[in-house]
């Protein structure tokens, strides 16, 4: 029996979750991108009804942790006000549109993904997991992200729908890919995908305008830290970072906006590289290969504490390393090259496996781990 529960819904502004630090509300940037004002403003939101904290999560969105129950209404109102949030509770619901971080005004992420945006009424009532991967750079960048409709550049150039699961997608005519998204999402939900949850886990045969032979495209490397086209580029340890701290970067030296990435790395516009404490800065940092959850108390369901043992740990494990508080995994969904799984209390260690994978040594303290690992 499993020792979590899958809560089957993703949390919103309008639908804020019980963390072990309060209200967590997720915040969902259109195109992943925050103007200097929207930064500033979910900072002070932040600081004045939270506990100070934000967590940049694999969807590329924000989380604003440890909001108290008074102060959600206030929270709120404040999000809709710079435009973050939707005004309407069930299109911010269907709004999980992650598109390449380094799309350019104009350009075919950028044109698919805001004409998605303005239809999202067109969407079938489906589950908050849910989502859209808008992937239509030169070259993929976010081929290991999850997403269940997806537009992705194919081998040959052309742009392709593809099905969240199957290898190969179909060709899509220029102009019509929002088309072609929507009309997924609706054979997704008239064919039971509900009862699968997600596109990987449904089973049906596609209708045949979605089914193709043609590959995506080759993936290129993920954004790493320091300079970029863009700006800079700053590691956040585990996804995490002080409002404050936050809001800083933005005045010193100076940043137009910043774009999120679902590899927890920061995308400062128009901002000069500098080292800043307490982001990671060296694209050979070997916390860029770590994943932890928040843990406990953070987390209700984790019975062990995850990010320091983590920060302690990723010097001295090849490849990547994942330490979840529980089976559930939300870190890191697939196997890694080392996984550490909380279970009442201690650690199960595995091996090229995901979170609750088979173990090698089970009933393991952060002690035995350390010097297991010859980190002690």
């Amino acid at each position: 029996m499993s020792d979590f529960a899958v809560q089957g819904w993703c949390p919103d502004a309008w639908h804020p979750m019980m963390a072990g630090d309060g209200l967590l509300v997720r915040v969902k940037p259109r195109l992943g991108r925050l103007t200097r004002e929207q930064v500033l403003g979910l900072c002070d939101a932040a600081m004045t009804h939270g506990n100070g904290l934000i967590d940049m999560t694999r969807r590329a969105n924000l989380q604003i942790r440890g909001v108290r129950e008074a102060g959600w209404q206030a929270v709120l109102d404040r999000l809709l006000a710079l435009n973050l949030v939707d005004a309407d509770p069930a299109i911010e619901k269907r709004r999980n549109i992650l598109v390449a971080p380094d799309w350019r005004t104009g350009d075919d992420s950028h044109r698919i993904a805001s004409e998605l945006q303005e239809r999202l009424g067109e969407l079938p009532g489906l589950s908050s997991k849910v989502g859209f991967v808008i992937d239509a750079g030169q070259a993929r960048a976010l081929c290991g992200e999850a997403g269940d409709f997806r537009i992705e550049r194919g081998e040959k150039g052309n742009l392709i729908l593809r099905a969240d699961g199957r290898p190969a997608g179909v060709a899509v005519a220029p102009g019509k890919e929002a088309d072609a998204l929507i009309a997924l999402a609706n054979w997704f939900g008239e064919s039971g995908g509900a009862d699968a949850g997600r596109m990987v886990r449904h089973q049906a045969v596609l209708p045949d305008w979605a089914e193709g032979d043609i590959l995506p495209a080759p993936p290129i490397a993920r954004i790493p830290p320091g300079r970029h086209d863009l700006g800079s580029a700053y590691g956040l340890p585990f996804g995490r970072v002080k409002a404050r701290f936050l809001a800083g970067m933005m005045e010193t030296p100076p940043a137009g906006a910043i774009r999120l990435t679902p590899w927890r790395v920061l995308l400062l516009e128009g901002a000069p590289a500098a080292r800043r404490e307490g982001l990671l800065c060296d694209p050979a940092d070997p916390l860029l290969r770590a994943e932890a959850c928040p843990g406990a108390p953070y987390c209700p369901q984790a019975t062990v504490e995850t990010r320091d043992l983590a920060w302690r740990l990723a010097p001295h494990v090849e490849g990547r390393l994942h330490v979840s508080g529980c089976a559930k995994g939300c870190a890191h969904p697939r196997a890694a090259d080392v996984t550490l799984t909380g279970r009442e209390g201690l650690f199960d260690l595995c091996r090229n496996a995901p979170a609750g994978g088979p173990s090698l040594r089970s009933a393991l303290g952060p002690a035995e781990i350390l010097a297991h690992f010859g980190a002690a």
